[in-house]
């Protein structure tokens, strides 16, 4: 059993799974409206996506390197940012970009956009961060990083910017002039969110989640994961927070209990980028094994139910075993009948085939009556409602 509720979704159990992109995915974004969705790559491209049709719209080719950072204008335009130094300004259905923003000396990994619209900032691995008037003119430059700056945003006052950097230190720059508000953390800074009443949420190497009130004060800390996170996102209701990690699970935290929720496992791979829509119950990651994923987590109380089996199943046969088998293509499978797994021998003299009905019958009974001598833990699902959910969430998590 695993001690914070969970919610655990495999490929299989993704609402949706867009492919397009040659390299991993860096970084997503979905348009204020969420019908569309902005992705870059490690491929050196950018893909505009239908939501309704999950299909690629329109693929956009400018820059020289990896496409690190996405965003949609509020006028409806869209920008890319890249490991060339260089912003694109982008037109939905033009071949070229509008604009194309220079004056950074090292890689591009961060954009925001200002409230108002009027402004786009930039993270770079140059130290600095740039505020662009998308009506143009000159940047403005903020200098005082020592290493890499790392992600950047705006407060939603427009008061206020945020930049974290990989020298431990989060900034808060007041935008009417002034010296930043200097916040030192125990560990380098990959990424920052924040929420709508302003709270900022920073990403570090160690896993954790650090929660800053407006004037640099921490009031919180999660443990999201034992890996670095690498992308945060706010719900647009303020209620969660999206950290994802470098092995690939994406943790799902209340705010105001300052605990994971639930958690979102996938193939292992790195997810570089994650985006709530306008929903709040609906995420939008990108990762290294190349897939855009639209997880939906609320309402699908059969995972909800699954939760205290993530501790020893896994869901695809990819992820191999845990402390139990895998149940990638349980059903029509005889029990103790997958190779690679050492079973108990009271287990393989049993005549059971794994049908909904048979492993309902497993938790309502519970397994040291159904299947004797089994080294599962005993626990037992009264509701048949709850049965119910949980075979046919297996159903669908499970299928190959």
């Amino acid at each position: 059993m695993l001690a914070a509720a969970a919610l655990v979704m495999m490929p299989g159990a993704a609402s949706a799974q867009m492919r397009g992109h040659g390299g991993p995915v860096r970084a997503v974004a979905i348009s204020p409206d969420g019908k569309s969705i902005l992705s870059g790559s490690f491929d050196t491209s950018a893909i505009r996506w239908s939501v309704a049709e999950e299909s690629a719209e329109q693929v956009l080719r400018f820059h020289s390197d990896a496409v690190n950072a996405v965003t949609f204008l509020r006028d409806g335009r869209m920008a890319t940012a890249g490991a060339d130094a260089r912003i694109a300004i982008w037109t939905a259905g033009r071949q070229r970009p509008d604009t194309v923003l220079e004056g950074h000396r090292a890689p591009i990994v961060g954009l925001a956009v200002s409230s108002n619209g009027a402004t786009l900032a930039s993270a770079s691995w140059d130290r600095t961060v740039r505020l662009w008037p998308l009506a143009g003119g000159e940047p403005r430059v903020f200098e005082g990083h020592s290493q890499n700056v790392n992600g950047v945003a705006f407060t939603p006052d427009g008061r206020s910017l945020v930049s974290v950097g990989y020298d431990l230190t989060a900034r808060i720059w007041p935008l009417s002039g002034g010296q930043p508000e200097i916040v030192t953390l125990p560990s380098p800074l990959n990424t920052v969110a924040i929420s709508p009443d302003g709270e900022i949420a920073v990403g570090g190497a160690d896993g954790k989640v650090y929660f800053l009130a407006r004037d640099g004060k921490i009031t919180g800390t999660v443990q999201a994961g034992p890996t670095p996170i690498i992308s945060l996102a706010a719900s647009p209701d303020g209620a969660l927070l999206a950290a994802a990690s470098i092995r690939g699970s994406v943790a799902v935290v209340d705010r105001k209990e300052r605990k994971i929720a639930r958690t979102l496992v996938g193939p292992g791979f790195p997810v570089w980028s994650v985006a709530f829509f306008p929903d709040s119950r609906t995420l939008l990651t990108g990762g290294a094994d190349r897939i855009i994923r639209r997880w939906t987590f609320a309402g699908d109380h059969g995972a909800e139910v699954f939760r205290a089996c993530i501790a020893c199943h896994t869901l695809s046969d990819k992820d191999g075993v845990r402390a139990g088998p895998t149940l990638a293509g349980i059903f029509g499978r005889k029990i103790a009948s997958l190779p690679g797994y050492d079973f108990s021998e009271a287990l393989k003299k049993l005549d059971i085939v794994w049908t909904p009905e048979t492993v309902s019958r497993l938790f309502e009974i519970g397994p040291m009556a159904y299947t004797p001598g089994t080294k599962m833990p005993e626990q037992r699902i009264g509701s048949p409602e709850d049965r119910k959910a949980l075979t046919d969430f297996l159903a669908r998590a499970t299928a190959k």
